[in-house]
């Protein structure tokens, strides 16, 4: 298994969590990680950022004044980050392997459409969460 993170001081508590898995964490970006690992791997699951950065005000104060805007925030329509997932797992999976992110609910037609815009990928499914909210996509990579 492996683990990226981009955030130091997540980086951080992840190693702390992770000592003795054997989990190979590595402190990076996801769009650039893993070189090594390309057309090896089997699932790509990602919790990227996903809000859109005019929904600033919207989000919890707590959220938004203490964790890392890198962890919350992913351009205007929120789907940056999932945008390089898209790419980057293309990269990274054997044909047929599966990717898995989750999004916000409202992002339930346009994270699935993210993937299907790319041409690379079949099998495109949202999963709705415990409250019945659009919140996870998985696609597999076309052989």
């Amino acid at each position: 298994m492996h683990a990226v993170e981009l955030d130091e001081s997540a980086h951080g508590w992840a190693e702390r969590n992770l000592a003795g898995t054997g989990v190979d964490l590595r402190h990076g970006d996801m769009g650039t990680a893993f070189d090594d690992l390309a057309g090896t791997v089997d699932v790509v699951v990602c919790n990227p950022p996903y809000i859109p950065l005019e929904a600033w005000e919207s989000v919890a104060v707590e959220a938004r004044d203490h964790d890392p805007h890198l962890a919350l925030f992913s351009g205007d329509d929120g789907l940056d980050a999932i945008r390089v997932l898209a790419a980057r797992a293309a990269l990274l999976l054997r044909p047929g392997g599966v990717v898995g992110a989750e999004h916000a609910d409202v992002q339930g037609e346009s994270a699935p459409g993210v993937f299907a815009a790319t041409g690379r990928w079949v099998e495109i499914v949202d999963h709705r969460d415990l409250a019945g909210r659009p919140r996870f996509t998985t696609a597999r990579l076309a052989r």
